[in-house]
């Protein structure tokens, strides 16, 4: 458990959040405008987003259907019964002065995840309940130097809003919950994840208590961070600025604030408004939506495999170490990328091409698994020269950077450049002889009990053979010659 160390003693972060998911649907949540991202502006409004009088809303079935299936993802209880209320407060991108929302009876209660921390260990944050919302309007306001303006098509934009227990101690585990919740939204394909495009934000909330103490501090919340990084800089600043505060002798003022990312600092924005300020009640045009069992349970048996899943079966499958099973299920593309270079062939092997040269490159690139410039039956044909001892691992290295240039396959390049092992012991034998013939001194060195000398005679006679003696065979038999 992380402390941070003040003047006075360790201080304790006690850290919950709150995750706004837009859903994927085509259409808004209680509307039939549509939900593309980057459209112009103001162009996905209906009448029902804009606030006009006497437009009623109608639920969407599949935003209800995706927000079921992410609440079946988390492992948590699904309501048959929840309600939609109206949340009151004044937003100038809030047309009809309220949002409505989910308070008393979400769709979703409690639930879980699972995190895979850095170190290797695991650790289960709960989740307190998934419920459904619209979203608002956005105020634009570098178009003008003097007025603000409004753009309406997020208006009205299906969200899930998750919240976390306060289970989180440090910025990592923060991180890793984020990057484990969106793995499982994207798995599930109920939002896309993309935070840069504002269709998963995170509020987050953070209090500290001295080491030891079990109360909570007064919280401050850190509102709409759209990216991991952010979070988790927020969450360092906000826990320091904290401390300093009540280590002088002050106390923490429950608020809003703001990361600003140019600054590297959180900044206040608003005191932190209670529940009952926003004067919730059940919205008179929604009935209590009620769910059919026959639904629910037939989303539940078409679940895809989940990542903590898909990670237990790629260590027990494919003996994967447990570190690299959670670097190849975070995202869905590594998973299945993996699972075919692997199919058929030796599982750590691919898993030790996929996690380390294959990602390298992309990384060096600037690409992803859908723009690779190498397939993965490509990698694959690759990984099988090496098993079937046609080429050896090093020379492997050489025929991947060809591979990512030329765009060739593995057996044409190998073939071209005449890069096939030697695997003759004839031809092999006859290095080492000669070798071992022009340094006779070190060849008495060596017997005399300087074993390191053993690695001078391979690269010898690797240089000889061009590097396509096969390793297994030269070692075996130079050791057989020196020991003679």
């Amino acid at each position: 458990m992380a402390y941070i160390q003040g003047n006075t003693g360790e201080w304790e972060m006690v850290i919950g959040l709150e995750v706004h998911a837009q859903i994927i649907s085509n259409s808004k949540l209680f509307s039939g405008a549509a939900t593309e991202f980057g459209a112009a502006p103001n162009a996905q409004v209906s009448l029902v987003d804009a606030g006009f009088p006497g437009m009623l809303p109608v639920i969407n079935e599949i935003c209800i259907e995706q927000a079921v299936r992410t609440g079946l993802g988390l492992k948590a209880e699904i309501n048959m019964t929840s309600v939609f209320d109206r949340k009151n407060y004044f937003y100038a991108d809030l047309p009809n002065g309220y949002q409505i929302s989910q308070f008393t009876q979400p769709i979703v209660g409690k639930g879980e995840i699972l995190l895979d921390l850095a170190d290797g260990s695991t650790q289960t944050v709960g989740i307190t309940r998934l419920h459904l919302e619209q979203d608002a309007g956005k105020s634009m306001h570098d178009q003008s130097p003097n007025e603000t303006y409004v753009d309406l098509n997020r208006a009205g934009v299906a969200l899930m809003e998750i919240v976390s227990e306060p289970d989180m101690r440090s910025g990592e585990e923060a991180g890793a919950y984020l990057k484990k919740l969106r793995a499982i939204l994207r798995y599930l394909e109920t939002c896309d994840g993309n935070m840069e495009e504002g269709s998963m934000r995170c509020d987050v909330n953070l209090s500290m208590r001295r080491k030891g103490v079990t109360t909570l501090g007064t919280r401050c919340e850190i509102k709409n961070v759209n990216s991991i990084r952010f979070v988790q800089q927020a969450i360092e600043f906000e826990a320091v600025r904290q401390v300093e505060i009540l280590e002088a002798g002050g106390e923490i003022k429950q608020e809003t604030r703001l990361w600003d990312t140019t600054k590297g600092e959180t900044r206040s924005m608003r005191s932190k408004e209670d529940a009952h300020d926003y004067r919730y009640f059940p919205d008179p045009d929604l009935l209590p939506l009620v769910l059919d069992p026959k639904m629910v349970a037939d989303i539940k048996a078409h679940l895809p495999e989940l990542p903590d899943d898909k990670r237990a079966r790629f260590i027990s499958e494919y003996g994967l170490k447990p570190y690299d099973a959670s670097v190849l299920v975070a995202e869905k593309p590594s998973a299945e990328f993996f699972e075919k270079v692997a199919k058929g062939r030796d599982g750590k092997l691919a898993a030790n091409w996929v996690t380390g040269d294959f990602f390298g490159a992309l990384n060096k690139l600037g690409k992803t698994i859908e723009t690779s410039p190498l397939s993965a039956d490509a990698l694959g044909g690759l990984i099988d020269l090496i098993s079937d001892n046609t080429i050896s691992g090093r020379i492997a290295k050489d025929v991947f950077e060809e591979m990512l240039s030329s765009g060739k396959a593995a057996a044409q390049i190998v073939e071209e450049k005449g890069l096939r092992q030697v695997t003759d012991t004839g031809a092999i034998e006859k290095s080492i002889d000669e070798i071992l013939a022009a340094n006779p001194d070190k060849v008495a060195e060596y017997k005399s009990g300087k074993d390191k000398l053993f690695g001078f005679f391979v690269g010898q006679i690797m240089k000889s053979t061009g590097g396509k003696a096969n390793p297994a065979m030269l070692n075996d038999l130079l050791k057989k010659k020196l020991l003679a």
